[in-house]
């Protein structure tokens, strides 16, 4: 077999019509539907500060060369990197992620746990009942949101793509949370507010496959080493469940994103009127009174380690 559109050898089977694509081909393919995806959904505007948040990983170093591509397109279009250090060993090296901001000429910030909240993950995790990915995915929404205000950015573009949005579509279901189900999205958020920075996602209808083979033949210098921490999560079952049923069913991560996105909009709009609040410590819009952030930060600052 060849590729779909030319003779040459095809390096990817795309799962839900068996079209086999070379490398150039393949490429093509896929920043042309990140590109729609911006355009269709309105991801970006004229003149936007984007913030990308990259963790050093394929999903984010493809969606950082995807918005790259479209600043140099349109010169009106700024790029700030936003990178955070859990601290977590022998996981997060950001040292490849310099090294590529340098060569590429992109303004990298950084941001520790360690600094933020005067320890690291590794530490944090020892003082709490919670899951590390709870604890983890808090405190990096915090400092995500908070530091892409400092810097004024205008949307914040994330490497959520298909496979990570049908896990979070089937988690709030089994947990019966449709509100947070109706934040979800391309755009994140039912509706606007000045302190929360909307979050993009351009390779929303993207498979994790599609992306993990864009990154490699781009050659981008990811870290493929995994979060020690992230098989002991809910959203890693959740993974596994999809797989299998993929893996018997091609298309039935397709299928639930495109049925989510019909259903959204009524979503939006059974929750539009939900009250945002601003937390009465860190002033992050929250949905009580102290945001969860703050609670946790209390509980790790006041909790003794646990005894070995």
């Amino acid at each position: 077999m060849v590729c779909k559109n030319c003779s040459l050898k095809p390096v990817i089977e795309l799962t839900n019509n068996n079209v086999k694509l070379c490398k150039s081909c393949f490429v093509k393919y896929f920043e042309k539907k990140a590109f729609r995806t911006i355009s269709k959904y309105n991801l970006i505007d004229s003149k936007d500060v984007i913030g990308v948040a990259v963790s050093g990983g394929k999903d984010s170093f493809a969606v950082l060369n995807i918005i790259s591509l479209l600043a140099n397109k349109k010169r009106d279009i700024k790029v700030k990197v936003i990178a955070i250090d859990e601290g977590i060993q022998n996981y997060r090296d950001l040292n490849l992620l310099k090294k590529y901001c340098k060569e590429n000429d992109l303004d990298l910030n950084i941001y520790s746990f360690k600094k933020e909240f005067g320890m690291s993950l590794d530490i944090i995790k020892d003082k709490i009942h919670l899951k590390p990915c709870s604890a983890c995915g808090v405190l990096r929404r915090l400092l995500l949101n908070s530091k892409a205000r400092e810097l004024k950015v205008d949307k914040l573009a994330t490497g959520h793509n298909l496979d990570d949005e049908a896990q979070n579509v089937l988690m709030n279901l089994f947990r019966g949370n449709l509100e947070r189900s109706a934040r979800l999205g391309p755009t994140t958020g039912v509706r606007k507010d000045k302190k929360f920075i909307p979050r993009i996602k351009p390779l929303y209808f993207l498979m994790e496959k599609e992306v993990a083979t864009y990154s490699f033949i781009k050659k981008f210098p990811v870290d493929f080493n995994e979060c020690p921490n992230s098989k002991k999560s809910y959203r890693s079952e959740v993974r596994m469940l999809l797989n299998n049923f993929e893996q018997k069913q091609n298309g039935t991560k397709n299928a639930i994103i495109n049925s989510f996105i019909e259903e959204l909009p009524l979503l939006k709009k059974k929750f539009e009127n939900a009250e945002i609040r601003s937390c009465k410590n860190c002033g992050e819009p929250c949905s009580s009174d102290i945001c969860k952030a703050c609670e946790l930060i209390e509980t790790i600052k006041t909790k003794p380690l646990k005894k070995i």
